[in-house]
């Protein structure tokens, strides 16, 4: 529940200032090669944070306590798998990253600094627990930066 807390307090300290930075009269939109290269990536990424998500909620059989390793399956969004243990937060870093080119935002920018250190938190803890819990768990996964974090 804390999570949220932090997430949404996050969220309503920072969406005033993009609103107020994307609307103010001195705002100078992106280029189009800005645009169309975050409306790309920002959907890409959006697209795997829903695979994973989905990924997910299907690894454990409706009506048990089973718990697994999360592995990649068909869908090519899943490959970040093979590399972190959260990719649903990789993907969501990727989306600010991409929104933050596509609106020129410094504020959107900052939002996705932040936002990639409170999940890297939330990624390592993560990481920790699948280590513990899964003793033949995956060894070269990261947390959250393939190779690196």
């Amino acid at each position: 529940m804390e999570n949220r807390h932090q997430h949404l307090e996050l969220s309503l300290t920072l969406q005033p200032s993009v609103a107020y930075h994307v609307n103010h009269p001195l705002y100078t939109p992106p280029s189009s090669t800005c645009v169309y290269a975050g409306i790309v990536g920002f959907t890409l990424c959006e697209l795997g944070n829903l695979s994973i998500h989905l990924l997910l909620k299907n690894l454990r059989p409706p009506g048990t306590k089973v718990r697994r390793i999360p592995m990649p399956d068909g869908n090519p969004f899943s490959f970040l798998l093979n590399y972190v243990s959260c990719p649903n937060y990789t993907y969501e870093f990727g989306s600010w990253v991409f929104f933050t080119i596509l609106t020129k935002c410094a504020p959107v920018g900052i939002f996705a600094v932040v936002g990639m250190y409170q999940m890297s938190v939330w990624a390592i803890n993560k990481h920790r627990n699948y280590k513990k819990e899964f003793p033949d768990y995956p060894k070269g996964r990261k947390a959250i930066v393939p190779f690196i974090l």
